[in-house]
């Protein structure tokens, strides 16, 4: 296919079905840029749009946010302590004693003048007099007995002149961007948004995808199981996985295995729809229609990737049949259970998010140590479901779920992690460090 084009369908790699895994996401976001380009031509309004704080939760930034405040506002104490003039500081041991003549609150500044030899109680956040510029921890103060508690001392080593005073506009200057345009909007960054006065952010819409199952053995929840039945949970899965990222889902159901039911099906969704995800049809199986239908609507390469589970996989462009400029994103992923997931966070996860926006696509990898042997043979990308923990020396330890079959969808159930095997490498030995991506984040 003519855009996916660092792995035309001439290609030894591609004929050959041993595209490597790193292979086909450069082809995927190669061609999500292609598409980004053109809506960004044909400008679609209403692309962006403005949501309270309260509904921005994993919605994409679509404007830098500026600051229509300096961080802090003003000079402020950062800890509870005494504050004063730093001139009044001497050299190492001289012991320095002043009058303590007021208290200053966060929200409750101390407004009058401090003389030379002066300080006031301050507590942290609270706004620094325009007469002091240190502060001394509470906990530096020496030990002494006044009769009023008037007079603190403390050795001039404990502070340098200038210390434990937040500076106006240190953390953010107004006008300067608190977030960036692309950021997946964390809990964090409603706060910091708050923290503003900010109330209202610029988001780019929810994408639109269109998701259905296909394949005769199907049979929806509910329905009783004939010989040869299975219940349809690949969309169920992919429910769960769009709905974590807060797009809007078109659920188009099971579709039977003949051309017109699958290309009807097609043309419906794609109508309606960003990106159409299927499940199922993409092997070589005698009833998988897709790759004939995709020849009709669109430009579509039929990929065997050399990984496991997911190895079958169809990706490319459906054209518009409307005579509308609208295309869409097609995912064609397998019917295994577990090959659907993988294949979602390998691939489409990344993909959704770059298409909507997003600056940070892929998710983090870290180590963990293997508890146990793992067979993996070279040629291939492995993905194996796992559960890491830490380990008693505090060391994150990784164990895998069970049979990793493509079918056994408890072996993602149990699961809190991808082990990632890369292409080329062998068998793992307990002990050895392995790459390990985790499912969630905690914030």
């Amino acid at each position: 296919m003519s855009n996916l084009k660092h792995i035309p369908p001439s290609d030894p790699i591609y004929i050959s079905g041993s595209l490597h895994v790193d292979q086909a996401r450069i082809a995927i976001s190669d061609l999500v840029k292609d598409l980004i380009a053109e809506s960004h031509e044909g400008a679609e309004s209403g692309a962006i749009e403005c949501i309270t704080l309260d509904q921005a939760i994993n919605r994409i930034l679509a404007k830098d946010l500026l600051s229509p405040i300096d961080v802090p506002v003003a000079d402020n104490s950062a800890m509870d302590g005494f504050a004063f003039h730093g001139d009044c500081l001497g050299q190492s041991e001289d012991l320095i004693s002043l009058k303590v003549i007021g208290t200053a609150f966060a929200g409750k500044p101390y407004e009058d003048s401090i003389a030379p030899g002066e300080c006031i109680k301050i507590m942290t956040g609270a706004l620094m007099p325009g007469d002091c510029d240190t502060v001394i921890p509470q906990e530096f103060i020496e030990p002494h007995s006044p009769i009023d508690d008037s007079i603190v001392s403390f050795k001039a080593n404990r502070v340098k002149r200038g210390e434990n005073r937040r500076l106006r506009g240190e953390d953010l200057q107004q006008g300067k961007p608190a977030i960036t345009a692309g950021r997946l909007l964390r809990p964090s960054d409603l706060g910091l948004a708050a923290s503003l006065g900010i109330s209202e952010l610029a988001v780019h819409r929810k994408l639109r995808v269109a998701i259905l199952s296909s394949g005769d053995e199907l049979r929806p929840l509910g329905h009783a199981l004939e010989a040869g039945n299975i219940y349809d949970s690949n969309r169920y899965s992919l429910i769960g996985l769009l709905k974590r990222l807060d797009l809007e889902i078109i659920d188009c159901g099971i579709v039977r295995d003949d051309p017109a039911s699958l290309k009807a099906a097609f043309i419906d969704a794609a109508s309606k729809a960003d990106v159409l995800i299927s499940s199922g049809g993409v092997s070589a199986g005698e009833a998988d229609f897709t790759k004939q239908i995709m020849q009709e609507l669109g430009d579509v390469g039929f990929w065997k990737i050399a990984m496991r589970p997911g190895r079958p996989m169809a990706f490319g462009m459906l054209r518009p049949v409307d005579g509308s400029s609208r295309k869409t994103l097609f995912f064609g992923l397998p019917g295994n259970p577990v090959a659907v997931m993988v294949t979602f966070y390998q691939f489409v996860r990344s993909a959704l998010l770059q298409l909507n926006g997003a600056s940070q696509t892929e998710p983090p990898i870290m180590q963990a140590i293997a508890e146990a042997p793992i067979r993996k043979r070279p040629g291939r990308t492995e993905f194996q479901r796992a559960i890491v923990v830490r380990g008693p020396d505090g060391k994150p330890t990784v164990t895998l779920t069970g049979s990793q079959g493509a079918g056994i969808l408890r072996s993602m159930s149990e699961a809190n992690c991808f082990v990632i095997l890369s292409h080329e490498q062998g068998n793992v030995a307990a002990g050895d460090w392995v790459d390990v991506a985790l499912f969630d984040g905690l914030l």
